[in-house]
């Protein structure tokens, strides 16, 4: 599906907009679900990821397609290898089986998992022949995605013996490994992370506990842009957000003030309003904490005229896409300068944006929701715009309701 964008007349939005729960969250849960029954669920993402998820959870034997979803590939990984009996084979599409799982399968290896790899080595499709997990200690890189480290804090819980991770080197994406603890520590497991040492301690059986999934922060970042490129005055209410987040794109709220719009925290929602033009000519930002918001600021950058450095991008090459080499192809369709090296884009003001292009969209939900807020200064098309459920398959409807025009060529 190709869509031909154009913004809302005057470039000023007003609208309210509920957004499903976080695709981080839902995943997460629904695994510790699959561990402990006794868990429930609510507002659970209904993006495809979140569909893989819970389907692949169900499988007793035979082959599990997670299409695209990589945080379903590393998390399934973990569970199906520490269920005793279960023999499935884990694959994906033709870009998933060029995502790396080695460094996690070779950590699996060291407390007993049995996994080979059926095509390539160090890359899916896996033979999964699940085994009861009996060592307790792993070490791993700490520099690497932080699903790696997410699918093993998973399963400890679970483990005769729980766990004790160390992560050598400088610590990548806290917060996404602090949201898996969090939620361990939710459902009763106690858990410690200090300096590059964390512990997890067994745990048979939970309390019946119902987890509630926040909004998705990394979603929110769309209408972030939306607002930040739109007049001063302009004002969105989202829900359900809370100020305490365990999600690590709560940094949105500060990160965007640079770029004119402030947020307000209610109840069980957020507001935000443009109250004043931009003040920076560049932007510097370190992401290594926040990476799957990076393509978002770039092209919020573009729009309003200012330059960028965004660095810690290094586990963007290993996404749906290549997310580096995809941002400067795109950027630079709309007349943009731009650099990118193995972990940073460096994008040079533009003043004058090349209309009528095409964006392309990589198989990434996040290249096409990403460039979306760019119709307020100039129309596009987005090809293969229905990418967008994998993480959020009403974001083209809920743009209609903010003004925009998405006309389907």
């Amino acid at each position: 599906m190709k869509l031909h964008l154009i913004g809302p007349s005057g470039n000023i939005v007003k609208s309210s907009i509920q957004i499903t729960g976080s695709k981080s969250e839902s995943n997460r849960s629904l695994l510790l679900q699959a561990l402990y029954p006794n868990i429930s669920i609510r507002n659970r993402s209904n993006s495809d990821d979140a569909e893989v998820m819970q389907k692949g959870l169900a499988i007793e034997k035979g082959e599990v397609d997670i299409h695209h979803a990589g945080t379903a590939m590393r998390f399934l990984t973990g569970y199906f290898a520490s269920q005793e009996g279960k023999n499935i084979v884990l694959t994906g599409s033709k870009r998933m089986k060029e995502r790396p799982v080695k460094i996690l399968v070779d950590a699996l290896g060291s407390l007993g998992a049995d996994i080979e790899y059926l095509e390539k080595e160090g890359y899916p499709p896996i033979g999964i022949q699940g085994k009861k997990l009996t060592e307790s200690k792993v070490s791993l890189p700490a520099d690497i995605s932080s699903q790696y480290i997410s699918s093993l804090l998973l399963i400890a819980p679970s483990l005769e013996n729980g766990l004790e991770m160390e992560l050598i080197g400088k610590i990548t994406s806290v917060p996404y490994i602090k949201m898996t603890l969090g939620l361990l520590n939710q459902i009763g497991v106690q858990t410690s992370f200090e300096g590059n040492t964390i512990k997890v301690s067994p745990m048979k059986q939970v309390d019946p506990i119902e987890l509630v999934v926040e909004s998705d922060w990394s979603s929110a970042s769309y209408f972030y842009s939306i607002v930040a490129l739109s007049k001063v005055g302009s004002e969105i209410h989202l829900g359900s957000y809370k100020n305490d987040s365990l999600q690590g794109d709560r940094v949105l709220a500060g990160i965007y003030t640079d770029f004119g719009v402030e947020t307000t925290f209610t109840a069980d929602s957020i507001v935000l309003k443009k109250e004043q033009h931009h003040q920076l000519g560049s932007f510097t930002c370190d992401l290594a904490n926040a990476p799957d918001i990076a393509q978002t600021i770039a092209v919020t950058c573009l729009g309003l005229g200012m330059g960028c450095e965004l660095t810690g991008l290094h586990t963007l090459k290993i996404k749906e896409t290549d997310r580096l080499e995809a941002m400067k192809a795109e950027l630079s369709k709309f007349g943009a300068k731009v650099e990118v090296t193995d972990r940073a884009l460096l994008l040079q003001p533009s003043f004058d944006l090349i209309s009528e292009v095409a964006v392309d969209t990589y198989n990434d939900h996040r290249m096409a929701m990403a460039f979306a807020p760019l119709a307020l200064k100039t129309s596009f098309v987005v090809n293969d715009a229905e990418v967008v459920s994998k993480s959020y398959p009403d974001f083209w409807k809920d743009l209609k309701k903010l003004g925009f025009q998405a006309r389907e060529l």
